[in-house]
């Protein structure tokens, strides 16, 4: 997208505390972790994505005179702070996973450390890009496991809620495995493949099916994939496909030609489809379906056995409507004054909204062959991590207490920003789609399940865990 100012995308309290700690603590240091704790469809994990958009908002963060003179209308914000955020000038530390790992609930995707008047102001936006893109990425992600090797094709475009939701959304799908998307703008920006050929429309604009088909061939020879279902499939649609197939090969063109249906019973038509082009001697010609498509459609039609090569992907994946919201938040975890750092924690009733304190380090442990068994959350300045006592983080598990040794420990975080400035090389969305691949490979196949996977271990080291069960009782006698 063209450069937009999107400071003030943020809920108002994020203004009304910083103008707080303006006052109250203006030379105290925050710390924030960005996390999620609940996966989405009741899978077993999440695809990390949206930190290249993250990077170009914390790049391009300023207030306008425009944002300085909007504020002054409200009356509620000091002079002096409004005269801070006119030079404002962002001097954090950020740290983030990589993008398109796979994630689990409770691990801190992004750490920023940096003065409280500015790490408060971002919890808004972070949220708003991590909470979606990965959202889609994950939804991407199910969908492609199920097609079994089919290309995947993002069309959601249309039926998305609004222009960023469409664009970004396309990126996070081809991270979730997608090979390209119809959006060209978002094609154009983040070096996406662009797919599509035609719609109804066109067919419908001649005075036949027929008349369309040879209009097409003749302006795209080479690339010649008919929508067959605007009259009837089987009784209209792929014998004038046939008919257009035969003068290409007349020609020497037998490639890059196929159908697509985009209504009705997919298994039916899609057999009776390829058994009518393999008799008229064109078994090179690919199946495409692009009907209201999920993961649960796709598996079921494939089941039945679809004769499907691709998918096109629509409202379904673009919304991630069966479950349309990631539960991502951003919370202080520690302050910093002097040097000192001490841990913070908010409590709640039901043990998975309290807090994980302190400034922590994440790790994935692989085995001697390379397969992950687990991830390992410890204090930033713990040193002995590899061998010893670890603790799993979800409560509900029988068996807390585990011994580790001869694992090999992969930092799962990198610094992105330090002292505000850009130290990361970002990789390409394809870069990007590759490296999650690789990642999803090496974790247990029964997390990768799409229906009741099996929880992935995230394990605390025995100071982590002692220092929230420590506090956890501290603030709780002290509120009692």
């Amino acid at each position: 997208m063209e450069q937009r100012n999107l400071t003030l995308l943020m809920d108002l309290y994020e203004l009304t505390m910083a103008n707080g700690f303006f006052k109250e603590a203006p030379d105290k240091v925050g710390y924030f972790d960005l996390y999620f704790r609940k996966v989405p469809d009741e899978g077993g994990l999440v695809i990390y994505a949206g930190l290249t958009q993250v990077i170009k908002y914390l790049r391009e963060l300023k207030f306008t005179d425009s944002d300085i003179k909007y504020l002054k209308t409200l009356g509620i914000f000091a002079p002096s702070f409004l005269e801070y955020l006119s030079v404002f000038d962002f001097k954090c530390d950020v740290w983030s996973v990589k993008e398109g790992t796979p994630v689990f609930p409770n691990e801190p995707l992004i750490t920023v450390r940096g003065p409280l008047i500015q790490t408060q102001l971002l919890e808004t936006m972070l949220l708003n890009i991590i909470n979606h893109e990965s959202l889609i990425a994950t939804k991407a992600r199910r969908i492609c496991m199920v097609a079994k090797g089919r290309p995947v094709m993002e069309f959601g475009s249309r039926r998305a809620q609004g222009a960023d939701a469409a664009t970004f959304g396309a990126r996070a799908a081809v991270i979730g495995g997608c090979i390209g998307t119809a959006n060209v703008l978002s094609a154009k920006l983040f070096g996406l493949t662009p797919l599509g050929t035609m719609a109804h429309s066109w067919i419908q604009s001649f005075e036949s099916e027929e008349a369309a088909f040879e209009a097409w061939y003749r302006i795209y020879p080479n690339n010649c994939l008919l929508l067959v279902d605007t009259y009837d499939v089987l009784s209209s649609g792929v014998p004038h496909a046939i008919e257009i197939f035969k003068k290409l090969k007349a020609k020497g063109i037998n490639d890059h030609i196929g159908i697509r249906i985009d209504s009705g019973d997919i298994t039916f038509l899609t057999k009776a489809a390829r058994e009518m082009l393999d008799r008229a001697g064109f078994a090179n010609a690919t199946i495409t379906v692009s009907n209201a498509l999920d993961e649960d459609v796709i598996q079921n039609v494939l089941e039945e056995g679809a004769a499907i090569d691709s998918f096109g992907v629509g409202e379904k994946l673009i919304t991630a409507s069966s479950d349309p919201v990631l539960s991502g938040v951003y919370k202080l975890v520690a302050t910093q004054v002097e040097g000192k750092i001490t841990p913070k924690i908010k409590l709640s009733n039901t043990i998975e909204k309290t807090t994980i304190p302190g400034f922590k380090k994440l790790y994935r442990l692989y085995d001697s062959k390379g397969k992950a068994v687990g991830d390992l959350m410890g204090l930033f300045d713990e040193v002995k991590l590899n061998d010893g006592h670890v603790y799993n983080s979800d409560p509900n598990k029988t068996q807390q207490k585990k011994k580790i040794s001869n694992f090999k420990l992969e930092p799962l975080r990198k610094k992105i920003f330090e002292n505000g400035k850009l130290i990361y090389h970002e990789p390409t969305t394809n870069e990007v789609k590759d490296f999650s691949k690789t990642m999803i490979r090496a974790l247990p196949e029964s997390c990768l399940r799409l229906k009741n996977p099996d929880l992935y271990d995230v394990f605390w080291t025995k100071t982590l865990k002692n220092m929230r069960t420590d506090m956890i009782e501290k603030y709780s006698e002290m509120n009692s």
